[in-house]
């Protein structure tokens, strides 16, 4: 074998293998590789990315195929047969007479014969290649066979018949065939400059959008699919021809293109009473959340569908910014929600409570160790108001602890509680009641629960009391120490006194039939905390799995986690309004995802999004506040002074 083909072959191996190691590619598009034999690996570029389609230009001389767009380009190491030939043989050898070898979905090869004398070189290619290995090309022996479509210089339409029949044609949408003629077209290709001038920036103009349109349904008319070339080929213009009804995506970014297209139920969200055939059966899971929520079972896609808008409150704004003394503090942090996610909710809701709140503050989010923080870092900031570092809970390197907000709370006789819709012992809530250098020592942690400063606690995670190495019976030293230990958050009642709540219900992911689990929970402990201590208290409420649909890259789930938290949100301001003396605060830790929104639809509400990445991001965050003194929080500051100004708001009164 020569260094070439051993190249070539080596190649071919590490695209089966990358092929391998995930589940078929479902786009909800046609991807079409334009020009691939332009590539730096033809063939095996489209081939690893799961493309549909395969568009190969050809010169045809001395009875040889070149992979070529002119005569001066031939190179003879490039041919039909080297290129495209002998990776199918081994392909449908090595899958059992199937181009892939976990579906049956067909590859389609676009052949364009560069040469005016379509008919001689076609009979060429014919009789010379397609013929020679019917087990590839022809569906009588093969219904899995390669479907070929010939596109550019093809024969006049009444000589379709005189090829095999397993030979189709690229059609064109100003010739009128026959019934038997349009048989024989494959696809309608067009070219997309002939319609517009559109250079994919922005939108189409509206006289170029209705000619775009009118292209698709006549070729739909026609019961045939519809590719543009020579069109932008970027992802405004692949989100934009999907939403039109385009087929074919013509792409010369083919890797770009499948990224954007791949995992598209994770991408795409609408409010609507009906669910799109490819959500039914999906689960989104993460491998990147840390050790206290690893066993999280991921998101069902399909109960992620909400059928309809949820209402918003309508807070009466009566001691907004007031400058009166502050009974209560509500502090609700949205775990991983940036402005992205509260954008993307609030379109799709039409409206978010949140955003009700008008005062409205800026917070840089890095650790004391790290321009990006983790929850550990963050959580701590909001609850110490000073900076920590990455993955210890309110604890600087040596140990030693800092106090918490929850702390001076109780110095100022004011109640204390923590209500989460994930694990106690996770980073954000711990930071409120615990210490320690690792936010993974759960056991540790916990422990700080017998101090007895919290009034109530609320979330899941009961493997936090039985599956302890210190063999410590928590439940029981807290029962001893004058706790309820509850295991409904529904059973959380004003008359209880001192409550610990493990709901595992609050583990799982919102959806549909839980929504406003949170929002039930927040109400219950704000009724607990308002009758326990006639003083007042500070409650904080977390949103966990905002944060998990990020590392996920799950865009459904962000939205049900945010609406359902902004539910939550809605508890409060209700609270606020009713009681005159609370100041309701809302906020991030930081964004989780990198989350983009791409486009979508003002009337219907739906969003297409993609992440950027799985982890954390470092960029600003929201503070939103309501009540009197919320306009002490506006403008921008670092994430740990804003429990610095609540502790001032608080001794000012």
């Amino acid at each position: 074998m020569t260094p070439t083909k051993t190249f070539r072959f080596c190649i071919l191996l590490f695209a089966l293998f990358c092929h391998s190691l995930c589940i078929f590619a479902q786009y909800p598009v046609k991807i079409h590789s334009h020009n691939d034999y332009t590539r730096i690996s033809p063939f095996y570029e489209a081939y690893a990315q799961k493309v549909y389609s395969i568009e190969i230009d050809m010169y045809y001389l001395n009875n040889t195929f070149y992979v070529c767009h002119n005569e001066e380009d031939i190179n003879p190491d490039k041919t039909f047969e080297s290129l495209y030939l002998k990776p199918l043989q081994f392909l449908y050898h090595t899958n059992g007479g199937k181009p892939w070898p976990d579906t049956t979905r067909p590859l389609q090869l676009m052949i364009e014969i560069k040469s005016n004398n379509a008919d001689d070189y076609l009979n060429a290619l014919t009789r010379n290649y397609l013929q020679q290995h019917p087990e590839i090309f022809d569906p009588a022996q093969n219904p899995n066979a390669v479907r070929i479509v010939i596109t550019g210089h093809i024969p006049s339409p009444d000589k379709f018949s005189r090829y095999p029949e397993y030979i189709l044609f690229d059609g064109d949408l100003n010739i009128e065939y026959t019934p038997e003629q349009l048989s024989r077209v494959g696809l309608f290709s067009m070219n997309f400059k002939s319609l517009s001038s559109w250079n994919g920036k922005g939108s189409l103009t509206r006289e170029d959008k209705e000619k775009v349109s009118a292209a698709i349904k006549k070729a739909h008319s026609l019961g045939k699919e519809i590719r543009f070339w020579g069109s932008p080929d970027n992802l405004t213009t692949w989100n934009t021809f999907h939403n039109m009804g385009v087929d074919y995506i013509n792409t010369d970014r083919v890797e770009d293109c499948a990224r954007f297209f791949s995992d598209w139920h994770n991408k795409t969200y609408v409010i609507a009473d009906n669910l799109p055939a490819d959500t039914t059966a999906k689960v989104t899971r993460t491998e990147l959340l840390d050790k206290t929520t690893h066993d999280f079972a991921g998101f069902r896609n399909n109960k992620l569908q909400i059928t309809e808008r949820i209402p918003l409150y309508n807070p009466s704004y009566r001691n907004d910014g007031a400058d009166k003394p502050v009974k209560n503090v509500i502090f609700l942090i949205g775990d991983g929600m940036g402005l992205a996610q509260v954008s993307a909710a609030d379109r799709i809701n039409n409206g978010l409570n949140i955003l009700l709140m008008k005062f409205l503050g800026l917070i840089s989010t890095s650790s004391l160790d790290a321009f990006t923080t983790d929850s550990a870092g963050a959580g701590s900031a909001l609850s110490t108001g000073r900076p920590t570092a990455n993955r210890h809970i309110c604890a600087n390197d040596s140990g030693e602890i800092y106090p918490q907000i929850t702390d001076f709370f109780c110095k100022i006789e004011k109640d204390c509680g923590v209500v989460t819709l994930g694990d106690i012992a996770d980073a954000t809530p711990a930071s409120f009641y615990g210490h320690n250098k690792e936010r993974d020592n759960a056991e540790a942690l916990t422990r700080e629960l017998l101090t007895g400063k919290l009034t109530l606690l609320a979330g899941s995670g009961m493997k936090n009391f039985t599956n302890r190495q210190d063999k410590l019976n928590l439940a029981a030293e807290l029962q001893e120490k004058g706790y309820r230990f509850l295991r409904n958050s529904d059973s959380i009642r004003a008359d209880m006194g001192r409550v610990i709540c493990i709901d595992e219900a609050m583990s799982r992911p919102t959806e549909n039939d839980n929504l406003d689990l949170l929002a039930r929970t927040t109400r219950n402990a704000i009724e607990l905390l308002d009758k326990h201590n006639p003083n007042g208290f500070f409650l904080m409420i977390e949103g966990a799995k905002i944060d998990y649909a990020g590392h996920s890259n799950c865009f459904p789930a962000s939205v049900v986690e945010t609406l359902g938290f902004d539910k939550a949100v809605a508890e409060a301001l209700k609270f606020a309004d009713s009681n005159g003396e609370t100041l309701v605060i809302v906020t991030g830790d930081h964004e989780t995802g990198g989350l983009t929104l791409i486009d979508g639809n003002n009337e219907t509400g739906a969003i297409t999004a993609c992440y950027m990445t799985d982890d954390h991001t470092p960029i600003m965050l929201p503070v939103y506040a309501y009540g009197p003194q919320a306009h002490k929080l506006i403008g921008k500051y670092k994430n740990y002074e804003l429990p610095r100004k609540i502790m001032k708001i608080m001794q000012c009164h």
